[in-house]
């Protein structure tokens, strides 16, 4: 398959043309509008040392449906020993930060480059990009970061300082666009750690067919911050 070389336009090829890796297309920038485009076509950018900017489509693509995410019995635990209080919007360049820091199987470096953190957090300055904060008293012990457009969430990393400090903000998360009838959460690429958390994969046209459909809902732009509750999880996922 062809590897397209962007212009200055934020436009993309269809991503069901992308190869057997998911590389569709190299080149172009960083820009709220050249993200905006690619989230809307099921692409995501993925920065490789030395290279032009890559964009990919993966095949197939790990994805979570809000309503069948899976809680283990020590994350259960965890739910119910209170100690650990989940906040939105409330420290998304420390959660950047910290993903970029975070140490990854198979990984030289952090993927997360300064153009990278500084696309992201023009992104949330717009509303579009959310960060889920876990916190242990007044530490931040684990969260995620992704980009929300219509009905669908598109999880870019997480990390984890303690046990289950990012299971317990994909938690909340999910229990959060479950109440808000979001689709699904794009997981991007296939992992053990989020098959055991019900993640599924989906063949490329079926996943580029569900966002098409979740596109068509509105898109829930700006703060999403709110003082998280253990007990909001447990009534969902205990």
């Amino acid at each position: 398959m062809p590897v397209f070389q962007l212009d200055h336009r934020p436009l993309f090829p269809p991503g069901d043309l992308a190869g057997p890796d998911g590389l569709l297309a190299v080149g172009g920038d960083l820009s709220p509008e050249r993200l905006i485009s690619a989230y809307s076509q099921g692409l995501f950018p993925w920065p490789h040392e030395g290279m032009p900017l890559m964009w990919f489509c993966p095949d197939p693509r790990m994805v979570i449906v809000p309503q069948q995410l899976h809680a283990s019995r020590s994350l259960r635990a965890r739910l119910r020993q209170g100690r650990l209080t989940v906040r939105f919007d409330s420290a998304f360049e420390q959660v950047l930060e910290a993903c970029a820091d975070t140490p990854r199987p198979g990984q030289d470096g952090t993927w997360i480059t300064d153009d990278i953190a500084e696309a992201y957090v023009r992104m949330h300055e717009l509303g579009l990009a959310h960060s889920v904060e876990t916190w242990e008293g007044d530490q931040l012990v684990g969260g995620l970061y992704g980009v929300s457009l219509g009905a669908a969430f598109f999880g870019e990393s997480m990390f984890s300082r303690r046990s289950d400090g990012s299971k317990v903000a994909l938690a909340q998360l999910a229990e959060r666009l479950r109440a808000w009838n979001f689709h699904f959460i794009d997981c991007q690429m296939s992992t053990p750690h989020l098959a055991s958390l019900g993640a599924c994969e989906w063949r490329r046209a079926r996943f580029l067919s569900a966002l098409k459909l979740a596109l068509q809902e509105p898109t829930r732009r700006g703060s999403w911050a709110q003082s998280g509750r253990r007990t909001e999880l447990v009534s969902h996922l205990v």
